[in-house]
């Protein structure tokens, strides 16, 4: 039986700094500004779990970063693998706390998954990750370990890299702004594991603020909409966030996010037998983004026992895609990974009993 993790604040994370960070941290400590690039390589490139391991340093440097710093937070509590190769791991982190990463194979790459809260306070009704609410917030550093510990165990089975990351695990990325920024600055550095910004996705239930935010830093990020429905009332009781951002402002944010970077964003919709499923939420939702350059993700919902929901027969699937471009809308019905395995999020941590 794991016992938890005593709740101390760990030592400064080497993996919550972006370069030029390290770079003012370790001429802090009186050595040079090069020594910088060194251990953010060692870290990101060679992947290495201890300041002992960086070599090339000198003995008194991995003094002081062993005396001052962590290079891991977060241990490995379980994992469970699906026929189809998705993996999810749970992790452990230094409060007690834990959080999942999920890593899908795809024909074009492996895919990670990533959390960026412990537990989530939006309060979406189909998802089991804000059944407990939100405990608190990762650094950015954390969110970088689930990384590199899915690239650690691919280079140990030599089953390639991280091709393609998504912020869509537990919690709301855009709430959590800063540290998914620099979670997303860190892994696209070219000193590092450099996955271009193109194929990294952050998904959002609808922060108009933090979206408009985003569009002003013209990120060549793939911005994705969790909308799951065409009516304000709809909206609302499936996602409360609709309460205070209604359908007509948040697609307002997502044509400004459009306009100031030129990147097409990706709507989710899931869909939910018998609230919003039949053909004519098919072509309300053709209306809403039919004069758009978006693409729209059609999303069997998944079952989580807490909720009653009820999966949408596959021949109404058909049709509902199939209207959709009929209307010259773009869409597709999202390849489902890891069914057997309570790959959606927050399942496994509820079914660990876990904070």
């Amino acid at each position: 039986m794991l016992l938890p993790m005593a709740e101390t604040k760990p030592k400064t994370q080497l993996l919550d700094m972006k370069l030029e960070e390290l770079e003012a941290f370790i001429q802090g400590l009186g050595q040079p500004k090069f020594r910088a690039k060194q251990i953010f390589t060692w870290l990101h490139k060679q992947r290495v779990t201890s300041v002992d391991e960086m070599t090339n340093l000198p003995q008194k440097l991995r003094d002081q970063l062993n005396e001052a710093c962590t290079v891991t937070t977060m241990r490995e509590v379980t994992r469970q693998e699906s026929v189809d190769g998705t993996i999810k791991w749970l992790w452990e982190l230094y409060d007690g706390s834990t959080i999942e990463t999920v890593l899908m194979r795809h024909d074009y790459g492996n895919s990670v998954c990533v959390s960026t809260q412990v537990g989530c306070r939006m309060g979406c009704t189909f998802c089991a990750s804000t059944l407990g609410g939100l405990v608190r917030n990762l650094s950015g550093g954390e969110v970088v370990e689930q990384l590199l510990n899915i690239q650690r165990f691919l280079d140990a089975n030599e089953q390639g890299r991280v091709s393609s990351v998504v912020l869509m695990g537990s919690g709301e990325p855009l709430e959590n702004y800063d540290a998914s920024m620099k979670f997303v600055d860190i892994i696209n550095d070219p000193n590092g594991l450099m996955i271009g910004a193109r194929h990294i996705t952050v998904s959002t239930s609808g922060l108009v603020p933090a979206i408009r935010r985003l569009a002003d830093e013209k990120r060549q990020i793939t911005l994705a909409i969790s909308l799951h429905a065409t009516r304000d009332e709809i909206r609302s009781a499936l996602m409360p966030i609709n309460r205070k951002w209604g359908i007509d402002e948040l697609l307002d944010a997502c044509k400004y996010y459009f306009k100031e970077t030129g990147r097409r964003i990706s709507f989710e919709y899931a869909l939910v037998g018998g609230k919003n499923d039949d053909i004519d939420h098919a072509r309300e939702l053709a209306g809403l983004l039919g004069h758009m350059d978006c693409h729209v993700n059609l999303i069997p919902v998944n079952y989580v026992p807490e909720r009653n929901y009820t999966r949408t027969p596959k021949d109404q699937i058909r049709a509902f895609v199939n209207e959709l471009n009929r209307l010259g809308v773009n869409a597709t019905v999202r390849r489902e990974k890891g069914h057997d395995i309570a790959a959606a999020c927050g399942q496994l941590r509820a079914e660990q009993g876990r904070n």
